[in-house]
């Protein structure tokens, strides 16, 4: 079993900054490695579903948390 995913706290940014902070993060990981991503901005539970397929990645699952949402997304090829 894999360990536990890190979590890249991106809370208090503001749209695009949650989505070009994740790409960058996601660009020096390999493929199949998973990361959860924390956000505050409304906008991401659009923005970063849109952005992983977008780009390859795959929603692994998002879910609402207490001021914000969670992501764990998982590195495509």
């Amino acid at each position: 079993m894999s360990p536990e995913p890190d979590t890249y706290d991106l809370s208090g940014l503001n749209c695009p900054l949650p989505v070009l902070r994740t790409r960058k993060r996601l660009s020096a990981m390999r493929p199949g490695e998973r990361l959860w991503v924390a956000t505050t901005d409304p906008v991401s539970v659009i923005d970063i579903p849109a952005f992983c397929n977008e780009d390859g990645h795959k929603l692994v699952e998002s879910r609402a948390i207490a001021g914000g949402h969670r992501f764990l997304i998982e590195r495509g090829g």
